[in-house]
């Protein structure tokens, strides 16, 4: 594996790193990446990849269908870079922005690649179902962010860098609570998120209360590594009964990203490899960037030690980071 030292670090995106034509360049290249996508279209009980790979009807962005899709890219990255590297690579530590939580689980051993399917399935028809309200992100730091949110009935839905807070609300909430912090904070950006819902605010805490029957018949292992929590900013229990309440807390309380990259950059993480979607307005595979590749950057720039960044998104991704790792 060449001169790497230290701690290795998987992580997962979440919502929005989604796009029609997503793990297409995988299946044809990668054996290990075809039987995913063919198990997902098993357990799922329709065609996964027409929906990941054409998206003929635009329903790739529907809550529920995003959620599997992403999931399924995301292990087929990782299966194929296992491929590639022939297994020859364990990390010390997983992490998932939100939905992505799930695929860190997978990849820990925590969770079946089937059972998560049927899992973020069905969290994402119920977040598309009792989904209310939109999303925000603002350029502020959470205590700066907070009273304003209060103030008008909007809340805290996630914490991805110091100076970077994702608010959830109603539409015409999040409307005022842009103006006025515009009015304070004239260069500070509000961006609106496309969801179907104000995820991880007490808009999804009916979502979560149907979801928590579905996490009560699933089996969660003790993770084989450590697994940040997105609900408490630290690792997740090995506890697999904590697992789950935490996996239910996380719907409608704030992704704490930040503190899970504190976390990590505390722990000694030498590497990072993020595996699954992709950014960017160029449509093919090999025109995407890495989704959390940014927040990741402005995260550890401030370590004394920064890791190395690297991707798994597509075959021109995989080749380069296989290659960096010893594959």
């Amino acid at each position: 594996m060449g001169e790497q030292v230290g701690r290795i670090l998987f992580i997962f995106p979440g919502q929005g790193a989604q796009y029609r034509g997503m793990g297409e360049d995988l299946f044809n290249c990668s054996p290990r990446a075809r039987a995913t996508y063919e198990q997902a279209c098993d357990v799922l009980g329709f065609d996964l990849k027409a929906l990941s790979f054409d998206d003929p009807d635009n329903e790739l962005i529907l809550t529920r269908n995003t959620q599997p899709a992403l999931l399924t890219h995301h292990i087929a990255c990782l299966e194929a870079w296992r491929e590639l590297t022939g297994d020859a690579v364990t990390p010390d530590l997983c992490a998932g922005h939100s939905l992505g939580e799930y695929s860190a689980l997978v990849a820990a051993g925590a969770l079946d690649f089937a059972d998560a399917l049927r899992l973020v399935r069905r969290r994402g028809e119920l977040m598309g179902k009792y989904g209310e309200g939109e999303m925000t992100a603002f350029t502020l730091d959470l205590e700066t962010l907070r009273p304003i949110a209060d103030k008008h009935f909007c809340g805290i839905a996630g914490c991805n860098l110091p100076d970077q807070t994702v608010v959830g609300g109603r539409p015409e909430d999040l409307d005022a609570m842009a103006d006025e912090v515009l009015a304070q904070f004239p260069r500070k950006r509000a961006v609106r998120l496309k969801t179907e819902g104000a995820f991880h605010t007490y808009y999804m805490v009916t979502a979560a209360q149907s979801f928590r029957v579905e996490l009560d018949a699933v089996d969660i292992n003790v993770p084989m590594i450590q697994v940040l929590s997105n609900y408490t900013g630290a690792y997740h229990d090995p506890d697999p009964g904590v697992i789950k309440a935490r996996l239910f807390f996380q719907l409608f309380h704030p992704v704490l990203w930040m503190q899970n990259m504190q976390t990590a950059v505390k722990d000694g993480t030498r590497a990072v490899i993020e595996f699954g979607g992709g950014i960017g307005t160029g449509e093919a595979p090999a025109d995407k960037r890495a989704n959390l590749e940014g927040i990741i950057k402005k995260a550890f720039r401030r370590a004394e030690h920064p890791p190395r960044y690297h991707a798994v998104i597509n075959t021109q991704t995989l080749a380069a980071c296989a290659e960096e790792f010893g594959g």
